[in-house]
């Protein structure tokens, strides 16, 4: 089970890749580096391409109210 981020709201540099983002948010948690970690959009039905930039994920995934949401989830990985 993943531990709950005391921070909710990010604002996030347009340019940042999905992958600092996943970053900073894994040391946020502490994450372990057998634990895989996932951010998905557009209703938790898409995975993000961690290249992508948060401008480009944005554009193609914000919400009618103007905001991006991302939900993270994990899986542990043995190996």
């Amino acid at each position: 089970m993943l531990p709950a981020l005391n921070k909710i709201k990010f604002l996030v540099p347009q340019d940042f890749t999905m992958g600092q983002f996943v970053t900073i948010i894994r040391n946020r948690m502490a994450l372990g580096s057998t634990q895989a970690f996932y951010f998905l959009v557009d209703g938790n039905h898409s995975l993000v391409n961690m290249s992508s930039t948060m401008a480009e994920v944005y554009t193609t995934y914000k919400d009618e109210d103007g905001f991006l949401y991302i939900t993270y989830a994990s899986q542990e990985m043995f190996g």
